[in-house]
């Protein structure tokens, strides 16, 4: 052998025996099954999240489903892949799109189960060429009693006091619609006490509403209320800061023609009006008519300006002839005499300086938009945080008079409980008034459905069912922007039942199974348009032709909405 070959033969038995490599060589040939044993612990640990949530999300969707008669399948796996999606909240793109699978609507045992299937992307298990791993959840809804959180939102408009006229406050007939609906609502607080087989497995949320909602004056240091609207300035009332000549027991600034509102004797609301600035120059307005301003609409201002004399004068005339007659001026004075005798009057600063807010009736008035069709949490803003207000309602029937709580509805709402002694108390302290603004009633019932404030629900528990009982005796009248509570069916109540149609459809796609009732004594309306689009389906709109059929309605949807629960 050659001496290169010699070399090289020694170096490679050299190279054998070398052990100072191993661990090198060990760990580089370990790493890869280290690596992939890793990648499908995240893996499988992402996959067992997404499991979890495709379960949540399909019980929602089963319960849909098994709540809702007359579906053929396709339209049953067409709402279930509808539910799912709209409580299936994960990163899709990450996590992937699970799949309704095919299933049997109904069966032998009276029950629906449905499937969901999904591709999940996998990360570090691609290293070993696998892309995705198969995670499916399934779930199953039986007949019977569920878990159920259900928000009624019942009219309290002056309509429902028919056949008798407004305010119908203490007695009201027992044929009258607020009654039957008193007497119904309290039948299905009844019944759903009675399917309830732990206590809080069913609580009540109770919305009155008319063109506003009443939250209680409890609730005056909540901090989700916005003041800014309560305390606002009237418009066009050109006397912020503004130095002019206006003072005490002059003639009030503004008229019904040209502002919208004249002078009140008080900054109490529903005061006496009068053509006068007060003797102690407190410039008050009074209830706006809507005609100049239409978001002020049958609405107090609460406060008054305050007169405050500068210690300038504005000379009125002159001369052995001066005098204060016909200036116009209730403060204007003279001195001197002959040819230097001088009128003058005086000039005031003007300051607005809102009610306490220990005046607050309790009202709560339409969010601005597009936060009054949404559930957002509220933060007292101008924007999420709900308005206080003072409301006015148009005179009653005969000009009947009723306590100062006129200016804000009797009925508050009530936020989810089961004492059921106290809803019940609730619904019989309910009162026809004012006029109908439903988006204001879904919007809040939705709101006490939702986890925190306004009305601090908790965490909605595993296998609870949401849902929002809409009644209502008429059509859309009037809301913070648009209608004037007397009229049905103008452009502008169009306005309205659009908020209410994008609300509804928002509370819908947040997994909520609304009912809707039209109380239509005679008949004489036909479907309601708005009510029918807001149910999440037809045969979730129920169309009565007299107040006596308010009980049917509401045990037919006790029946259906207490036939179904989750059983895995």
């Amino acid at each position: 052998m050659g001496t290169k070959m010699k070399l090289i033969a020694a170096k490679a038995r050299a190279f054998l025996r070398e052990k100072r490599g191993n661990v090198a060589m060990i760990f580089a040939i370990s790493i890869i099954p280290l690596t992939l044993a890793a990648g499908a612990g995240l893996d499988f640990a992402r996959a067992m999240l997404v499991r979890q949530q495709m379960a949540e999300a399909l019980d929602a969707a089963a319960l849909a489903v098994g709540s809702t008669a007359g579906l053929d399948q396709e339209h049953a796996k067409t709402m279930a892949q509808a539910y799912f999606d709209a409580n299936y909240t994960v990163d899709k793109i990450a996590f992937g799109s699970p799949v309704v699978q095919p299933f049997t609507y109904t069966n032998a045992d009276g029950a629906v189960t449905i499937i969901v299937n999904d591709a999940m992307p996998t990360m570090l298990m691609q290293l070993a060429g696998i892309i995705s791993m198969p995670v499916s959840a399934s779930s199953t809804v039986v007949w019977g009693q569920t878990k159920l959180w259900v928000g009624l939102v019942l009219d309290n408009s002056g309509s429902m006091c028919e056949p008798e006229g407004q305010p119908c406050l203490n007695d009201p007939d027992t044929n009258s619609k607020i009654y039957q609906l008193k007497s119904a609502t309290n039948q299905m607080l009844t019944s759903l006490k009675g399917v309830s087989a732990t206590a809080g497995d069913v609580q009540v949320a109770i919305v009155p509403f008319n063109r506003e909602v009443d939250v209680g004056i409890g609730n005056v240091s909540a901090s989700w209320i916005y003041w800014g609207f309560w305390e606002a300035e009237p418009p066009n009332a050109l006397l912020n800061n503004v130095t002019d000549l206006q003072g005490p027991n002059d003639s009030c600034p503004w008229s019904t023609g040209t502002q919208g509102y004249t002078c009140q004797t008080s900054g109490t609301n529903g005061a006496s009006t009068t053509g006068s600035i007060t003797s102690g120059g407190l410039i008050c307005p009074s209830m706006d008519n809507g005609k100049v301003n239409t978001e002020r609409n049958v609405h107090y201002y609460n406060g008054c300006y305050t007169s405050v004399a500068t210690g300038a004068t504005k000379q009125v005339s002159s001369g052995s002839f001066a005098t204060c007659s016909g200036s116009g001026y209730a403060n204007c004075s003279c001195s001197g005499s002959g040819n230097s005798k001088i009128c003058s009057t005086k000039y005031y600063k003007h300051t607005w300086t809102p009610n306490a807010h220990s005046s607050w009736g309790g009202c709560i008035t339409d969010r601005a938009q597009d936060y009054d069709i949404a559930n957002t949490l509220p933060s007292g803003s101008d924007t999420t945080g709900f308005p206080a207000d003072n409301p006015a309602n148009p005179v009653d029937s005969g000009g009947v008079s009723v306590s100062p709580s006129y200016y804000c509805m009797y009925g508050n709402v009530t936020p989810l409980e089961y004492d059921w002694t106290d809803l019940a108390t609730r619904v019989n302290g309910m009162q026809a008034k004012g006029s109908t603004n439903q988006a204001i009633g879904v919007a809040h019932a939705w709101q006490a459905l939702t986890p925190g404030n306004p009305y601090a629900a908790p965490s909605v528990p595993p296998n609870t069912a949401r849902y929002i009982i809409l009644f209502s005796d008429g059509l859309n009248t009037q809301d913070r922007w648009w209608g004037d509570g007397s009229t049905e069916g103008t452009t502008q109540d169009g306005y309205i039942d659009d908020r209410e149609k994008k609300v509804c459809t928002a509370a819908k796609a947040d997994g909520v199974v609304i009912y809707t009732v039209f109380m239509d004594v005679g008949g004489s309306h036909g479907d309601s348009a708005p009510l029918k689009n807001c149910a999440s389906d037809t045969s979730k709109y129920y169309d009565l032709t007299a107040a006596s059929q308010i009980a049917t309605a509401f045990a037919d949807i006790t029946r259906q909405i207490t036939n179904v629960r989750v059983s895995h």
